[in-house]
């Protein structure tokens, strides 16, 4: 039998190009796929909460009435891929700034690992696909609103990050539009109180949700040049009053429907309570300044919109 000659440099060599055969291994591990990116691209996650307020809002339009399926159907699509587009040309406009940015960095674009040609065919595609869809199987009203959305978020939301703070209350009202969608797509009308109710609600909604976001990310976001309240704001005391101040607007505006009739009382308690819980929350927050406060805060938030639409719903009279 013969012995293993191999010199100690030869070992050597051989551990060194095991061990880059198991680098590459974990790197093609790691490597998110086409399915994966594509996911974050579309902000698929982000944009299940707007499918959740366009489907209330379907709701809410039909309560009292046989449900549509078809046309409930036809709705979520035509939203969800018309949110899917927007959200791909949002980062198809931040790739530099996200490149700078931790919690971004690693974005298929960013990243290089999908190019803008790419990004901008399935914003291009996924928006227009959505208008056209409502426009066809819904009906005008719904793809007005969602061409609406889609410009407001894409052409004056997304470069005002840029430039002023006033950007939260601007990105507020596409945000605010999705439940709109739903409520006209199930036969609501447009200019009516419920109609715009329902786009208040989620607009101050958002406020405190993002000053929230805004303070919990500021340093990443003051150095990427995003221009946020929360920006300098080390104390907290700057954006815990702001979450104070707009949960109290929240919960005052959510009087109006029990005054208005078209709610029961069950809401007139319960949604400015709901209001009021994410105000109580705000005021911890800015006495104690602790992060740990700001993601309570944060996740208040979170729990709000479903708790409050489906107190809503219970509520609701047609």
């Amino acid at each position: 039998m013969s012995a293993d000659r191999r010199s100690p440099l030869d070992s050597a060599l051989g551990v060194r190009q095991a061990e880059r055969v198991e680098e590459k291994q974990v790197l093609i591990t790691n490597t998110p796929s086409l399915r994966d990116d594509l996911g974050v691209l579309m902000k698929v996650r982000l944009n299940f909460f707007v499918l959740i307020t366009a489907f209330f809002g379907y709701l809410l339009a039909r309560k009292g009435m046989p449900i549509e399926w078809a046309t409930l159907f036809h709705t979520l699509i035509g939203t969800a891929a018309a949110a899917c587009g927007s959200a791909a040309f949002n980062q198809l406009m931040e790739i530099d700034l996200d490149a700078i940015m931790k919690r971004t960095a690693d974005r298929p674009l960013p990243s290089r690992r999908m190019s803008p040609v790419t990004a901008f065919a399935v914003g291009w595609v996924l928006s227009a696909i959505g208008i056209i869809h409502l426009a066809v199987m819904v009906n005008g009203p719904a793809a007005y609103m969602t061409a609406a959305t889609v410009a407001i978020y894409v052409f004056v939301y997304t470069p005002m990050k840029r430039m002023s703070s006033i950007n939260t209350l601007v990105g507020a009202i596409p945000g605010a539009i999705p439940p709109m969608i739903g409520w006209v797509g199930g036969g609501g009308g447009i200019f009516t109180p419920e109609t715009w109710f329902l786009f208040g609600i989620l607009f101050f909604w958002q406020l405190p949700h993002f000053v929230a976001i805004n303070w919990l990310c500021r340093v990443e976001y003051e150095d990427a040049g995003y221009k946020m309240w929360s920006n300098g704001d080390t104390s907290g005391k700057k954006s815990g009053v702001l979450c104070a101040v707009f949960a109290i607007v929240l919960a005052v505006f959510s009087l109006l429907p029990g005054i208005w009739g078209f709610t029961s009382v069950l809401w007139l308690i319960g949604g400015p309570l709901f209001g009021l819980s994410i105000m109580a929350l705000a005021l911890r927050f800015i006495m104690d300044a602790e992060r740990k406060s700001c993601r309570a805060l944060f996740f208040s938030t979170l729990i709000y919109l479903p708790a409050a639409l489906t107190l809503l719903y219970i509520a609701w009279r047609r």
